[in-house]
């Protein structure tokens, strides 16, 4: 069952940089004229010719820790058929839409974390300063550009399970490994008539013991919605964690790898209808879906290229 939630738009982060104003013309290379600085700091921005927006310190403290996304090595875990151990953010936007985050992690993961931002309509600011590598930099302002021309859209989200959130840890995993295995969902307070499965733990359907081990409970979930019924399936990648949004007529899945090498000719499958669409990728461009297909209530496409993130926009007749 596929139901709409709440309308997004595309949020753009703001760059918190510690460096002084010697480095203008670092920030101007690689594209990056928007920034956060605080108070005493920032007429002098704005009259090097930047777009200023202060913060405070107790503004900045104010904000929740963002970890670096990625793959993150489990220690002990040798396996090469083991599933990689993702780090993404997209959970904790979704379980906390109103929240306001900071990523002060390592400068090369600041390009993935705007993309996030992008995606989920997250609130983020990115703190980097010298001595951040200009590579970083670079891939920053270059992503930073290519979210800021990709075409506004405000399209409800899509999910297919209702999890009412208690707030504990446990929940949080949950939520995690259901959007690590693109298992779309929309965060409650109470259960609602909106999703054939709605999982609250604690109650008698979902005993909070199940909870245990995630991995189990999220595949339990995958189970009862059926790979048959969802609203997305992903194929050939366990390292790209989507979004979808869309209303129908138009559907926007965002897409992001977080395996750090570029992935050639990704399949996925969405409900409804879409014979039209193009994809927009992060540091390639424009791209034309291949292999697409219209049958039975679902489309299937492949994107022929993603290197960290990339947009496939789909449209009706």
């Amino acid at each position: 069952m596929t139901a709409p939630l709440l309308l997004v738009a595309a949020a753009l982060p703001c760059v918190y940089w510690t460096g002084g104003f010697e480095s203008r013309s670092t920030l101007d290379a690689a594209g990056i004229r928007h920034l956060c600085a605080p108070p005493d700091t920032a007429d002098g921005w704005r009259a090097a010719g930047f777009d200023v927006q202060t913060m405070t310190d107790a503004e900045l403290a104010a904000r929740a820790p963002l970890p670096a996304p990625g793959i993150a090595p489990r220690t002990g875990v040798a396996s090469p058929t083991r599933s990689p151990w993702i780090v993404a953010n997209g959970w904790r936007f979704l379980r906390d839409p109103g929240a306001r985050f900071m990523f002060d992690g390592p400068a090369e993961k600041a390009a993935i974390v705007a993309a996030e931002a992008h995606a989920y309509d997250a609130d983020v600011l990115i703190r980097m300063g010298e001595p951040s590598d200009g590579g970083s930099l670079a891939s920053l302002g270059s992503m930073l550009t290519f979210l800021a021309r990709v075409p506004d859209t405000e399209l409800p989200a899509i999910a297919d399970i209702g999890i009412v959130d208690d707030g504990s840890a446990v929940t949080g995993e949950v939520l995690n490994l259901l959007a690590r295995r693109n298992l779309l969902f929309e965060v409650l307070r109470a259960p609602s008539t909106r999703y054939r499965v709605n999982v609250e733990l604690g109650s008698a359907a979902y005993p909070a013991g199940e909870a245990a081990d995630p991995n189990a409970f999220a595949q339990r979930i995958r189970r009862q919605i059926t790979d048959e019924e969802r609203s997305l399936r992903v194929y050939g990648s366990e390292v790209v964690v989507c979004r979808v949004v869309g209303d129908g007529r138009r559907l926007r899945v965002h897409l992001l790898n977080y395996g750090g090498r570029e992935i050639e000719g990704l399949r996925l499958r969405v409900r409804g209808s879409f014979p039209e669409g193009e994809a927009l990728a992060a540091g390639i461009g424009r791209l034309d879906l291949t292999d697409h297909v219209v049958a039975d209530g679902f489309t299937e496409f492949s994107v022929p290229r993603i290197a960290s993130y990339a947009i496939a926009d789909l449209r009706a007749r």
